[in-house]
């Protein structure tokens, strides 16, 4: 009875208007109004954006000089705004060392790194380097390269070489078809598709002497719409086929290839020096502490990733000022007396993306254990320019969390504010920089989407669920027009009001604020739900009966991580009828329940490194069917994820085939049992009798 009366009360504080909702014109009643203002009138986006000029200098690779930098950087800073046990963390990566599913990838540097193209016109004695004399062919030169002044333009991993030879176009370089009829060897090729797509073709098979790539941005609606763009490039980690390689701009690729097609010989001479090392991953980190005896040794952590090319502005320098300026604003209202010091410890956490977050949770479980939520940013300033689409995403099904609809209710109330403030120039909390635009945030609550450290948190071997936000699309990511002019500080602030706000209110949540958690719950529900609806038009009864099942325990499950964190009492939460279909999904079929191993840790999607395809490959594993299915809102690599997630060693295949079919499409249950069996051959899985 106790159980039912509390279930109640609470929906009836729900209904009765008693304040507990985000409306239009009123602070968010997850926080008083007075936090709200405080939190309003001291997060800076300038500020936010002078710490990224500064750190859009570095060339951020893992375990780079350029890396350290900004890492010292971010160290200063931290203990200037008066923050705690200001640390780097180091982890050691050689290439051997494993973190859970990611191989440590060795530290990589460049000292130089100059590529010239020039006409054929005669024969001279060229090479700096003794061991090098060739007759190499001399004109005019039509393109120079320097990493020393656009970094982008060297590929990461390129190893120490002066090379000479004449370029041949090759097309796109990933298939053997490319080559054929064509005299590679020695020659550096010219190609479409990224350098770590092509080296082991090109250089392994062929002996090509290096590469020249003109692969283009992520797919957007603008994608090879700007030909200056030159995109951040990558050789393989691992790859026994060491070479080096350059990027260019896809206006310089054309004047390139018509040069070469109407028979025009160009000759390539570069010098790389540059290469891996035995290094480590540096990962900053500080704290403000709790104050409650007991759940001051708990943490609500706030993440980012540091490592990038130069400059790397949104991606991700913008995340990383945000979480500092986070931390700054609280650190400093809490001294002041502004706002109470947090019941949990707040933590802050700048690594290189996804393997130093893996390094840390593996390398000091402790952290892994008192984290109980996390706010991640990865790209949250991209400006008008940018063509930037804030969003707040949601967990991935097999972690349902309330802390999601947190972080919306506060996204929501600063939407409502802004639009209000750019319809009719008066709003109480307007959100806007000095700096910055006037624009409305216009943020969107978006399902889970992969592809950076969240996926890591929310990796079944650890389950701490991570607030994501992020810009998409950004038609600058992963190119040298990544720049600080194209940061908002209005959007930084924006950004840093959400991450601030659901950080604080996770960090002291307890019983009494009930109310206006279960109202975000709902207004999370509401969201979910309508997505469910629109989906389910493109599906059978079944299956969208399916989706409908699935839907409603994830909104159980929201519900009942809330009652974990809050210490609430057990409540009976029921599941809700949509679309005239029961529930809860019927437990099907007797097919085989299969449970994750303890060891190793982490998601099989890290960088620079293929955890299941190497143990595959060694094990005489063929690649699953599932990999390469694209399902009606989700790929091969999403459906993986979550396929592994929900072996919980309760559900059967079928059960996981529901499950992640309702998330991304209806998928065959054969492929499912296909890859679980191949989990089960490289001991990521066991099947329970």
């Amino acid at each position: 009875m106790r159980k039912r009366i509390i279930w109640m009360a609470i929906m009836a504080m729900l209904g009765s208007g008693t304040g507990v909702g985000v409306a239009r014109g009123q602070e968010p009643r997850l926080l008083p109004e007075g936090d709200v203002a405080a939190l309003a009138n001291e997060l800076n986006g300038e500020t936010a954006k002078r710490n990224l000029e500064v750190i859009a200098t570095f060339h951020r690779q893992r375990g780079s000089r350029g890396f350290h930098s900004a890492a010292e950087l971010v160290a200063e800073r931290a203990r200037a705004y008066g923050l705690s046990d200001v640390q780097i963390l180091e982890f050691p990566a050689d290439g051997k060392i494993f973190y859970g599913t990611q191989r440590s990838r060795p530290a990589w540097d460049t000292d130089l790194g100059e590529l010239d193209v020039s006409e054929v016109k005669r024969i001279v004695r060229c090479g700096s380097n003794p061991n090098i004399i060739a007759d190499c062919p001399d004109g005019p030169v039509i393109l120079h390269e320097s990493y020393g002044a656009e970094p982008v333009v060297l590929a990461e991993d390129s190893e120490s070489k002066e090379a000479v030879g004449m370029l041949l176009d090759v097309g796109d370089g990933t298939k053997d078809s490319d080559y054929a009829g064509k005299d590679v060897k020695g020659k550096v090729v010219l190609v479409s598709a990224s350098p770590g797509a092509v080296q082991d073709l090109a250089v392994g098979k062929f002996g090509a002497a290096g590469i020249v790539s003109y692969a283009q941005n992520q797919k957007s609606a603008w994608w090879g719409e700007d030909e200056n763009l030159i995109r951040w490039g990558h050789l393989e980690t691992f790859s026994a086929n060491k070479t080096w390689a350059f990027m260019v701009s896809l206006k310089t690729a054309r004047d390139l290839r018509d040069r070469l097609a109407t028979g025009q010989s160009l000759f390539v001479h570069s010098v790389v020096k540059a290469g891996q090392h035995a290094g480590n991953y540096e990962v900053v980190t500080a704290t403000i502490p709790g104050s409650d005896p007991k759940l001051k040794e708990e943490e609500i952590a706030f993440s980012c990733h540091l490592d990038h090319q130069r400059p790397g502005a949104n991606d991700n320098a913008s995340g990383c000022v945000t979480i500092l300026e986070v931390a700054r604003t609280l650190e400093k209202l809490i001294a002041e007396g502004k706002l109470a010091r947090p019941a949990r410890t707040m933590r802050f956490i700048w690594p290189p993306e996804i393997e130093g977050t893996l390094a840390l949770l593996n390398g000091k479980p402790e952290f892994a254990k008192r984290i109980k939520a996390v706010v991640h940013m990865d790209m949250v300033g991209g400006g008008p320019a940018t063509k930037a689409v804030f969003h707040v995403t949601r967990g991935p099904m097999s972690l349902p969390s309330f802390v999601h609809d947190v972080a919306w209710a506060f996204a929501e109330f600063v939407n409502e504010e802004s639009y209000k403030f750019a319809a009719t120039g008066k709003a109480e909390y307007p959100f806007v920089a000095p700096e910055g635009g006037k624009e409305p945030l216009r943020a969107e609550y978006s399902a889970y989407t992969m592809g950076s450290d969240h996926d890591v948190y929310q990796d079944s071997s650890f389950g701490i669920p991570a607030i994501y936000m992020n810009d998409w699309p950004d038609r600058y990511i992963h190119t040298n027009f990544d720049t600080a002019a194209n940061i908002d500080t209005t959007k930084l602030k924006r950004a840093a009001f959400i991450g601030a706000a659901s950080g604080y209110f996770l960090s002291q949540i307890s019983l009494k604020d009930s109310a206006a958690a279960f109202h975000a719950m709902t207004v999370g529900d509401l969201a979910r739900e309508t997505l469910s609806r629109f989906r389910a038009r493109s599906l059978s009864r079944e299956e969208a009966c399916n989706l409908y099942g699935n839907e409603s325990m994830y909104d159980m499950g929201v519900k009942y991580s809330y009652r974990r964190l809050s210490e609430m009492p057990t409540v009976d939460f029921l599941a809700r009828d949509i679309g005239g279909c029961q529930s809860q999904p019927e437990k099907r079929g007797s097919g085989p329940v299969f449970r994750r191993s303890a060891e190793p840790k982490g998601p099989l999607a890290v960088f620079g490194y293929d955890y299941f395809a190497d143990h595959a490959k060694a094990g005489g594993v063929a690649t699953p069917k599932l990999f390469g299915y694209e399902g009606l809102w989700g790929s091969g690599e999403e459906y993986a994820y979550e396929v592994l997630n929900f072996a919980d060693g309760k559900r059967n295949a079928e059960e996981i085939r529901d499950a992640v079919s309702a998330e991304y499409g209806p998928v065959p249950v054969e492929m499912v049992v296909e890859y679980l069996r191949a989990l089960e051959k490289i001991g990521l899985v066991s099947e329970v009798k």
